[in-house]
Order: C-alpha cells, then structure tokens, then sequence
C-alpha cells in the first residue's frame, strides 16, 4: 500500500476538497448544481479584453522558448513601473519573478524561508494556499484573528501575542479573500510597526488591488521603505485570464539583510526555468491601461451583485454578513446556537444535498469555529438570486442533527 508523505499529513486545501468532491459526484449523476464556491470570472461570462487576446495571438510565435527564469524584459519593466506607481521602494527588475500565478510564487518563498519549526504569522480566516504551503515548508502558522466587528481588520492585539522568538514572517491577504474586506492605512501602519519591532518579512497578497468598490487600495510596503517586503499580483482575477496563469511578487523596502534568502528564491525560480511565455507577453498591455473596471464601480455588474448579496444575507433571519469593499466574495456569519450547528462542513453539505448549491465552509479558510462559509458573487444576478431564496428557504427548517 502507498500512503502519502507525511509532510501533507496537515496541509488542506478545502476550496477544492470534500464538499466540491460531493458536488462533483451529485452534477456526474445528472444534479445541476450552482457553485458559489471559486472565484473563476471567466466561467460565469466575464469575458477579457479583447485587445488582450490579440497581444496573446500576435506574439504565439516569439514565446516558443524558454525565457529568464525570473521573466521577459518587457512584462517585467511594466511591473516594476507599476509599483513603483503604487509606492512600493526600492523596486528593481532583478527583484521581480514572474510565475504560473502567484500561488506557484507564494509555494516557492515559503520553500525558500521556513525551516522545521519555524513560525510565521497568516490571518484568520486565510486563504488557504498560504497556511497550506507554509505547512509543506515545514513551518508552524500562527493564525491572528481579523475582527469581524471592525469590518475584519486586523487585530493588532492578536498579532502581537503571536509572535515568538522562531517567529520570521507576517502575511498580510488585502484586499482579502475570503471576507471582501479593505484595510485602510492605519491598520496597515500598525502591522509595519509591529513587523519594524520584530524585524519580521512582510508578505502582500494584493492580487485584487484592481477590484475595489469602496475606498482606496494602499500598498503596505509604500508604508515600509525600511523594511524587506514580498508583494505579490497578477491579472488572473483583474483581466479575468486565471487559466492563462499569470502572477508575479516583487521584493521591495531594504534587501541588505535578505541576500540569503533571495539567492535561495533565484534557486527555485532556476528549477522550474520560467513562467509561461506567452501569458508574460499580456503583462505591459495589462499594466498599461490606467482605466477603472467598470465591473467594480456603481451599475458594475460586480459591484451591484456584491451589494446585493450583502444586502440579501443580512435580511435572513441567523445570518450577518459584512458588505465587501473589494475581491468577490463575502463570509457571512451563521447563528450556530439559532441552526445547532456543530460542523460547518456537514452545513455546507447539507445545503448542497437539499438546495444544490455549492459553498465552502468557514473552518476551510482556518477559521477557528463553526459559524461561518464564503460565498463567491461571481454568478449572474439571476442565479444569485436564486441561491439566496434557497439558502433562506434551506435555513428556514435547519437543525444540525
């Protein structure tokens, strides 16, 4: 018998796990089955700009080989000018990779930093590629909590009681996935402050800093000139490209100190020789468009489903949900006393079995209790619609046995 290695004995990846697999089973024996469960634009009509896909034909034969490891001139300048844009310091092209996403980027300087037992700071709830891959790297997560009651900021107090002597490394998730939350600058200063105190790496997932509804996206590493920071992107989400898997990180703020570390990046980077060719070629077309997304602001089809969604779930007796101000998705609040839930797993699937509707519970994004699922609001009004009447209707009669 072949078991698997031990090292993924405690790595989960819930958004593609159990329930997706009963969902998966129900649609191959003939269930329709409306998924909430992934943010995939392209799958619920979102289409690309056009000019996108002719940047992607007219250079089909220039992408045939190999490129740097780290990525193609041109993709690489146009990162570089547009965080530096963002206020992000001291950002060169040689502390730029390009990747297959950034979540083969976020794997990688996991690998890259965490020895046994080594501690590293991850929000909760998270998305759960970064707890995941800290984990397969050998290093111990700390989760802080964000506060639901401060529109899911972080908690300070939390943060600090975390860190310990093995602590090397904070990740800060905005604007976040999965609670649609936007942090604003004292938040972030407050995180810098106490990463400056601990002499701690700072990641940023920003991969929706292009999808914002209300307020101003700040990059934390403009607030942290002093600082080594690692923040990561892409246009999967934003130019609705996931397939094409486009990402990027770039290390910005003071290196002096992080020589080590980026020579054992360059090593990883080296191995898997080079990001997708022709998905680079889209990167300088994608950056150079200065216009917002029309999805994201008021008449937006993203903006208008958020907002209703919001709206909708607050109106359901036991459910609260605070109202995004960017990514797609929303993490409303259950009343487990109201429902006597006791497994928010065994909830999402008894929603699926009864309603044919596919969430994924809380405790996947390593919240630490039962109460809460994220829903994704990528689905056209009219199937969304749908999805709240059923939930409403499901939780009319709900009692977890």
């Amino acid at each position: 018998m072949l078991d698997k290695a031990s090292k993924l004995k405690d790595v989960r990846y819930e958004v593609r796990g159990p329930v997706l697999e009963e969902a998966e089973k129900m649609i191959r024996a003939g269930d329709k089955v409306l998924k909430l469960n992934i943010g995939n634009p392209a799958v619920f009509g979102f289409d690309a700009p056009e000019e996108l896909f002719n940047q992607l034909a007219n250079n089909i034969r220039s992408s045939q080989a190999y490129s740097d490891s780290k990525g193609i001139a041109p993709a690489l300048a146009a990162i570089q000018a547009y965080h530096t844009k963002k206020g992000l310091p001291n950002v060169t092209e040689g502390g730029i990779y390009t990747g297959n996403g950034a979540s083969e980027l976020i794997s990688m300087c996991m690998t890259a930093l965490l020895d046994t037992g080594d501690e590293i700071l991850i929000p909760a709830p998270d998305y759960p590629l970064w707890t995941a891959s800290a984990t397969l790297a050998g290093g111990k997560v700390a989760h802080y909590i964000c506060d639901e009651s401060a529109e899911w900021a972080p908690d300070a107090t939390d943060i600090k009681k975390k860190i310990t002597p093995r602590t090397k490394a904070i990740v800060v998730i905005n604007p976040n996935n999965p609670t649609g939350a936007l942090y604003g600058r004292e938040a972030l200063q407050q995180i810098v402050d106490i990463a400056r105190e601990h002499d701690l790496i700072i990641f940023a997932d920003e991969i929706y800093d292009r999808i914002v509804y209300e307020g101003t996206h700040t990059s934390i590493a403009s607030l942290a000139p002093d600082l080594f920071c690692v923040t990561f992107n892409g246009l999967s989400k934003s130019h609705i490209i996931c397939g094409f898997r486009c990402g990027w990180m770039v290390l910005s703020g003071d290196k002096s100190k992080a020589q080590g570390y980026i020579d054992g990046l360059n090593t990883l980077s080296s191995m898997r020789l080079c990001a997708n060719v022709l998905s680079q070629q889209v990167i300088p077309f994608a950056l150079g468009q200065d216009e917002p997304n029309p999805h994201t602001l008021p008449g937006g089809r993203l903006y208008e489903q958020g907002m209703y969604v919001a709206e909708t779930l607050n109106d359901i007796p036991g459910v609260s949900v605070v109202a995004p101000k960017a990514s797609m998705y929303v993490f409303p609040k259950l009343d487990t006393g109201r429902f006597s839930i006791t497994s928010d797993q065994q909830f999402a699937i008894d929603f699926l079995h009864r309603q044919k509707v596919l969430i994924i519970q809380g405790t996947g994004f390593n919240w630490g209790a039962p109460d809460h699922f994220r829903i994704v609001f990528l689905p056209n009004i009219e199937d969304l619609q749908t999805a709240m009447q059923k939930l409403d209707a499901f939780l009319s009669t709900y009692q977890q046995h």
